[in-house]
């Protein structure tokens, strides 16, 4: 009995589906720290930040001390037949360095600094509108999985409508070119089925591409609310949140702070930093016996007549001046950006609130309302089709109007720099 047994379940077990194993569906949080984690395009900005960093440290670093060693007085012929070179050699040692003065090291660690900032500003920025794409990328999956939920919900709904009508045929209730005709309009359902398969599948590769994810498509999935809200700050406050928020003004902002650094870095460059040198000699050949150990220093004080950096300290005056028009060209792009993308939000709202307050129920209305009456006789078949035709046009423009809207709202986050609208 329990060979027959094994037996059984060794036949029957492969007539099973066998379960795909798919991860849980990433929300968008999820989804967002995952891309942050992974993306190898913010890891290179990650990189330059420290790379700044690392600047840094060179910017403050102090000049190296000088070593040098001088021997004088070897004897290149011998002195009364017996030659000693060295005899007669002073050595003298020698220490130099170089001060610099009017804080040169200070600010070149400030402006190293003040760089290191703007490269972090730089990084923010590029999260931004990268996060953009993955928020599109995401919308774009939704819409995708909508679009396929709907196209499988109408085929459903189409077999039942053929179920009954191949019943009318059998019963002589309609006629066979009839039959035939809704036969073959099947088509379309089977095409919008496999459209929307595809559609969705080329969705998540490209969300995919951005997690630097080798995940075959179908094992990934996304889940959060496609839907739309009437919901919209005032124009004022998404510009003011803006100007607080937006990393590229920022970033704009703070390079004009450190061109003014640079600027007095090269007006400190164009002073004169002395050399100081410290030497000590062994001098034998000296007459007096006790002056064979000497020391001695020096100070080399560069004259700067003719260079005093001046190329430098203008072009420096001058850059602080274009980087204040790059400042308020910035500031401009961010009232542009919002302006555009609110506007972009509130057409597509507008666009939306009839479908929700009447076309949709309208389409369901006419459809149910055209099937009765043709299951019995009271409309033609080409009426059919068209509720049919006309209904599956509205659901899909619904929710491509739906895709819109959540598109010009993660533009609008990315136009103000932050999520004003989940």
């Amino acid at each position: 009995m329990s060979h027959f047994r094994k037996l059984l379940v060794l036949l029957v077990f492969p007539l099973f589906p066998v379960p795909s194993f798919c991860q849980q569906a990433l929300t968008w949080e999820q989804l967002r720290d995952k891309f942050e984690a992974a993306n190898p395009t913010l890891k290179v900005a990650q990189i330059n930040i420290e790379e700044s960093r690392a600047n840094e440290m060179t910017a403050y670093l102090r000049p190296n001390p000088s070593l040098g060693v001088l021997a004088d007085g070897t004897q290149l012929v011998p002195y009364q037949g017996v030659w000693q070179p060295l005899a007669g050699t002073d050595y003298s040692p020698s220490v130099s360095y170089l001060h610099e003065r009017r804080h040169k090291r200070e600010l070149r660690l400030e402006s190293a600094k003040k760089a290191t900032d703007i490269a972090a500003s730089q990084f923010r920025d590029q999260d931004r509108t990268l996060l953009s794409t993955l928020r599109s990328a995401f919308v774009l999956t939704l819409q995708q999985k909508a679009i396929l939920a709907l196209a499988k919900a109408n085929l459903e709904y189409y077999d039942k409508v053929l179920s009954i009508s191949r019943e009318q045929f059998r019963v002589g209730g309609i006629a066979k070119i009839d039959l035939d005709r809704l036969e073959l309009q099947r088509v379309q359902y089977e095409s919008d089925l496999e459209s929307a398969r595809v559609a969705l599948v080329d969705a998540k590769i490209q969300v995919l591409m951005l997690l630097n994810d080798r995940m075959p498509a179908k094992q990934f999935d996304v889940a959060g609310p496609f839907d739309s809200s009437d919901q919209l700050p005032s124009p004022d406050e998404l510009h003011r949140m803006a100007l607080d928020t937006r990393p590229d003004l920022k970033a704009a902002i703070q390079a004009v702070d450190k061109a003014k650094t640079d600027h007095q870095l090269a007006v400190s460059n164009g002073s004169t930093d002395p050399t100081f040198s410290v030497w000590y000699t062994y001098n034998p050949s000296f007459n007096n016996p006790y002056d064979k150990h000497t020391i001695g220093m020096s100070v080399n004080i560069p004259l700067r007549i003719f260079d005093r950096n001046q190329g430098e300290k203008l072009r420096t005056l001058l850059d602080i001046g274009l980087n204040e028009r790059q400042r308020d060209a910035a500031e401009a792009q961010v009232f542009s950006d919002v302006d555009t993308a609110y506007a972009n939000v509130e057409s597509n709202i507008n666009l939306l609130r009839p479908y929700k307050e009447k076309y949709l129920a309208q389409a369901v209305r006419v459809r149910d309302t055209v099937t009765y009456s043709y299951q019995r006789g009271a409309a033609s078949l080409l009426d059919f089709l068209n509720a049919e035709s006309d209904y599956r046009s509205v659901q899909v423009n619904y929710l491509t109007l739906v895709g819109a809207y959540l598109t010009s709202v993660a533009e609008l986050n990315e136009a103000v720099g932050r999520e004003v609208i989940p």
